[in-house]
């Protein structure tokens, strides 16, 4: 990530621009005169290309992974395995597996976190798309669903509609986990609603609102820890046993904390400072007795652990008070570049930017070490790509750690960098909130022109960079600074902006409310381009009655199958050997029933568990694109001997006149032996109800062979065992006027002999193929 050395200068500020697919608009970003939204030509659309479970994750930084605190929660170093959480796991994996979804609900630092990235990894083979990890963290519900596009498929500088991000994740079937989600109430039912395949695990804030009754999620309260499992965690931060008076003390926070992992965290760090103090105790003990002997002391213990023992209980163990609170003790127990990185978090609401960002803001050079130093002593933990204080240590640092100018040319180096070649999109995204943060404080300090200066320069980066919640509230808070400092050329670009943004998320009434407020301002600071270019704005949402051009709705699948069900599938290795012999099974009932009863019959053949019984493939865990597609339903326009709309009554005229013709995989796999004077009555490619209907004759022309007669006891439509498919073969008449008492032949199943607008043999409409041994000629 480059950073700036030397001087900044206004000059060295750069716009970052480029063009973004917004629906079916084409979005220019960072122009002089503002963003410009037009119809994009339907050649320029991009086409989303599923992500497959072997190919990497193209999601957002820090939006698709494990969350990253190596020690806040109780989640500790690879080797400290998670304590006391084996029933939750087992029953949220039971639950994920039924297709249902969960809200984990908890106390601060219930560890709520660590929870999620547990059953994350271990869901990781529970659905067909496996797991998607989301950063819930200042994200809005479009921002999160356009996350889970983004994770899902590969389209870059794409944000679909909602019709069309509708269509695309309908198809997904995966786990997917949020952490730190903030929408709440109908705006979580929303996301729920856009994803109907995926079973979501989402961790909120303790104050969240009740689910509704009817809601599709259940609360899962994430308790605190049992009393040895609190006990072993502050031993094993604390790299050591504890001793009695230890265990005692731990034994009373637990009873105060109800066993939160975040105070055993930071109870771990208060013994860790209290070792130290006791180590500059032994040590000055030790220089002591080499300078001036054991003159006139008492005898000393020879083993050194007895006499570190001695002097560690002479430093006393923090009150109850102190452990109910420790974040000031334990800043003030931190290193100097470590209190300089948290007094930078306080000024910023509690955001602490990424290690190559401080030596520039605050001049420390080792910002890996004293980000992980917060996150030991339980003050900081990593979520989204960067780390935040957690929660409630704002509260309690901001009266003793003030800001003391820590934010002064936060604005400027971030300008600068937003606008820089060499700065990823992506890079942009996880340092959203940064940004955010300092746009407040400047906004708090009165620095109104540095809120404008990096405002404009951050804007269009967040919009090329999808994060359009950081995107409006950026352009909010630059209207605001615009206003306090009275300049109307920056009031009116940051309006513009707006408008567009509007457009974008079709809100078409504020954003002509938005361009036309920005029109008035650039007529009245005489900016022509400015104003051209909002008039083109307006044109685009006053054309065809302020309907905004949206992209072309791919067909919405079907409601798939839970998760459940796919989790209990046969094996892998089963799955195409099963799905071949279920096809064949399908389609030969349907061809023994078509003959029997000689007409077509409208049934369904997809079975509860097969949802995509037409794959060639023998696949049955993609249900990607298609949905729960049945197979095709029967009719009677279904086949190219079809006359008329309506299915024949077995015994009727028309039943007659049509038994003998062909179907359509008669016709189009006919064997040598077939009777060269059968005709089809009606065209090949004739179908539904607009085809043509021919006459039905009341005497069998010359040349063709005679209806078969109806015998007592018999079942309409031929002689037992005969089909419609084969003539006057099968169970039909016999040359000479007897009748052919031998079994039926076995159906063939042939999908690759359908002709272009027929429908395939394997389908419901499907009959058997003639064969020399199941028809013979007549005449």
């Amino acid at each position: 990530m480059a950073q700036p050395t030397g001087e900044f200068r206004q000059e060295a500020v750069r716009t970052r621009g480029g063009e973004l697919v917004s629906g079916g608009l084409l979005v220019g970003v960072g122009a002089p005169d503002g963003s410009e939204a037009r119809p994009c030509p339907e050649e320029w659309r991009p086409r989303p290309r599923r992500i497959e479970r072997s190919e990497p994750a193209r999601g957002p930084v820090g939006g698709v992974g494990r969350a990253v605190g190596p020690l806040a929660l109780g989640a500790g170093p690879t080797d400290l395995p998670l304590l006391d959480r084996e029933a939750d796991i087992a029953e949220l994996l039971g639950l994920l597996a039924e297709g249902r979804s969960i809200r984990l609900v908890g106390q601060a630092g219930s560890g709520r976190s660590t929870l999620l990235s547990a059953v994350a990894e271990a869901a990781a083979d529970l659905a067909p798309g496996g797991v998607v990890q989301l950063c819930g963290h200042r994200r809005t519900a479009a921002d999160l669903l356009q996350d889970l596009f983004a994770a899902t498929h590969h389209a870059p500088g794409h944000r679909p509609d909602p019709g069309q991000l509708a269509a695309h994740l309908a198809g997904i079937r995966a786990v997917v986990v949020i952490d730190e989600a903030e929408p709440t109430g109908a705006e979580l039912e929303e996301l729920l609603a856009a994803a109907p395949g995926c079973a979501f695990l989402i961790s909120v804030a303790p104050d969240s609102p009740l689910l509704p009754g009817d809601s599709r999620m259940r609360d899962h309260a994430v308790a605190g820890l049992s009393r040895s499992a609190c006990l072993a965690l502050a031993a094993r931060l604390a790299g050591r046993p504890l001793d009695v008076a230890e265990k005692a003390w731990a034994v009373d926070l637990w009873f105060e904390s109800e066993g939160l992992p975040l105070r055993f965290v930071q109870a771990a760090a208060l013994l860790r400072q209290r070792d130290v103090s006791v180590d500059a105790l032994v040590a000055a003990e030790d220089d002591r007795l080499d300078v001036f002997g054991a003159v006139d002391e008492p005898v000393h213990d020879p083993d050194p652990a007895v006499r570190e023992n001695a002097l560690r209980r002479t430093v006393p163990l923090p009150s109850v008070a102190e452990t109910a609170s420790p974040a000031v003790r334990l800043a003030e127990g931190l290193s100097e570049p470590a209190q300089a990185v948290l007094r930078l978090a306080v000024a910023l609401g509690g955001e602490c930017p990424t290690a190559p960002h401080l030596p520039a803001l605050i001049d420390v050079g080792q910002g890996e070490s004293a980000l992980a130093e917060l996150a030991d002593a339980g003050l900081a933990v990593s979520i989204g790509g960067h780390h935040r204080l957690t929660a409630g240590a704002l509260d309690l640092l901001a009266p003793h750690w003030p800001a003391r100018g820590c934010v002064d040319g936060a604005a400027q180096h971030f300008a600068w960098w937003v606008g820089h070649s060499s700065v990823s999109l992506e890079q942009i995204a996880a340092e959203a909130e940064v940004v955010i943060g300092v746009l407040l404080a400047d906004r708090n300090s009165g620095r109104h022109e540095a809120v404008v200066r990096l405002a404009r320069a951050a804007a269009p980066a967040l919009a090329l960079a999808l994060r359009w919640g950081a995107w409006e509230r950026v352009l909010q808070l630059g209207l605001e600074a615009a206003r306090g400092t009275g300049a109307t050329v920056d009031q009116a670009w940051f309006h513009h902006e707006l408008g567009v943004y509007a457009i974008c998320v079709q809100q078409p009434s504020r954003a002509i409310a938005e361009l036309e407020t920005a029109l008035t301002l650039r007529a009245s600071a005489g900016e022509q381009r400015g104003v051209a270019a909002a008039r083109r704005m307006l044109d685009l949402l006053r054309a065809d009655g302020r309907q905004l051009p949206a992209a072309a709705v791919a067909a919405a699948p079907g409601r798939g199958p839970v998760i459940r069900k796919i989790a209990a599938r046969v094996p892998a290795g089963l799955k195409a050997r099963a799905g071949k012999r279920r096809r064949v099974v399908v389609a030969s009932a349907a061809v023994l029933t078509f003959g029997v009863l000689g007409t077509a019959v409208a049934m369904s053949i997809t079975g509860p568990d097969e949802h995509k019984g037409n794959d060639p493939h023998g696949r049955l865990d993609d249900v990607g694109d298609t949905g729960n597609a049945p197979m095709p339903l029967p009719s009677a326009s279904s086949g190219p001997g079809t006359a008329g709309t309506g299915a024949a009554e077995p015994g009727s005229p028309a039943a007659t006149a049509t038994s003998p013709e062909p179907s359509a995989s008669g016709s189009a796999s006919h064997s040598p032996s077939a009777s060269p004077t059968r005709k089809p009555s009606s065209s090949p490619g004739a179908t539904g109800s607009g085809a043509p209907q021919q006459p039905q004759p009341q005497q069998p022309a010359p040349g063709q062979p005679q209806p078969p007669v109806q015998q007592p006891g018999q079942p309409p439509g031929g002689s037992a065992g005969g089909g419609t498919g084969g003539g006057t073969g099968g169970g039909g008449t016999q040359p000479g006027g007897g009748t052919n008492t031998s079994p039926p032949p076995k159906p063939t199943v042939t999908p690759s002999s359908s002709a272009p607008g027929q429908t395939p043999s394997g389908s419901a409409t499907g009959t058997s193929t003639s064969s020399p041994s199941s028809s013979t000629s007549t005449g």
